[in-house]
């Protein structure tokens, strides 16, 4: 798929991964839908793309809320008339052990709500998004593509199971959703990024951050436009679909 002129919805776009998504997407000459919950930050970033001639549109929605995606992506093809692309990149974290012992030797258990908010966001948000975005593609006869963003933290990391459960995932949406649409013409894939410097982990204690990238081959955690350009080549490859990327670094060789 060509990206010059494409409209690309990007949601979780307002910071870290998706503006820099953002950033390169719209370089290459993409039409951009902007999707995040903070509006403020949404703003910010639109009027960075507008002094780089990218022409950007603001939607401010939980894609956890069937409701509000159903809207938001009814909005955005009534604004730019199609949808070419999805980039499922909306996340949070909410790390807990399943059980710990505490300093007063009580259990602390991993809450439900926890639990069920991670899963809300990075699981059934990519559902819901991914569901109306390809409905879109279907109805228009486009050709598009669906990239989804999972984590190296789907084969199972430690204080995860919501998170690591969410993005094994969305790594089999991929895979399903690959074989479903293939005959609508629609590509679907995945990366799978290791640590990366996005504002979460620059929010970490130096000696911490350092710990992290001592442990991955290459002694460095990932640039987010490495993901980013990561998205491009799916996007660009016509004859990717139904995989996964991993981009760590060797963290997971």
């Amino acid at each position: 798929m060509k990206i010059e002129n494409k409209v690309i919805a990007i949601t979780g776009a307002a910071q870290g991964l998706g503006a820099q998504i953002a950033n390169r997407l719209g370089a290459q000459g993409a039409r951009l839908a902007l999707i995040d919950l903070n509006l403020e930050k949404l703003l910010a970033l639109r009027a960075n793309l507008k002094e780089k001639g990218i022409e950007s549109e603001c939607y401010v929605a939980d894609v956890s809320d069937e409701v509000q995606v159903v809207n938001t992506f009814k909005s955005i093809h009534h604004h730019f008339n199609k949808i070419d692309s999805l980039i499922n990149n909306a996340g949070i974290i909410r790390d807990q052990f399943l059980n710990k012992l505490n300093k007063q030797n009580e259990i602390e258990s991993h809450s439900l709500s926890n639990w069920q908010s991670v899963i809300d966001v990075n699981l059934t948000g990519v559902f819901l998004c991914g569901r109306e975005a390809s409905k879109l593609m279907i109805k228009n006869k486009t050709q598009g593509v669906i990239v989804n963003i999972s984590s190296i933290s789907k084969a199972g990391n430690l204080g995860q199971s919501n998170y690591s459960a969410a993005k094994a995932g969305v790594i089999a949406l991929t895979v399903t959703w690959a074989k479903e649409l293939a005959r609508a013409g629609i590509r679907v894939g995945a990366i799978a990024p290791g640590f990366i410097e996005t504002e979460m982990t620059q929010s970490m204690k130096p000696e911490i951050l350092q710990q992290i990238a001592s442990a991955v081959p290459l002694k460095r955690v990932g640039k987010p436009d490495e993901i980013a350009h990561t998205v491009q080549y799916i996007l660009e490859n016509d004859y990717f679909s139904g995989r996964t990327i991993e981009v760590d670094g060797g963290l997971r060789i």
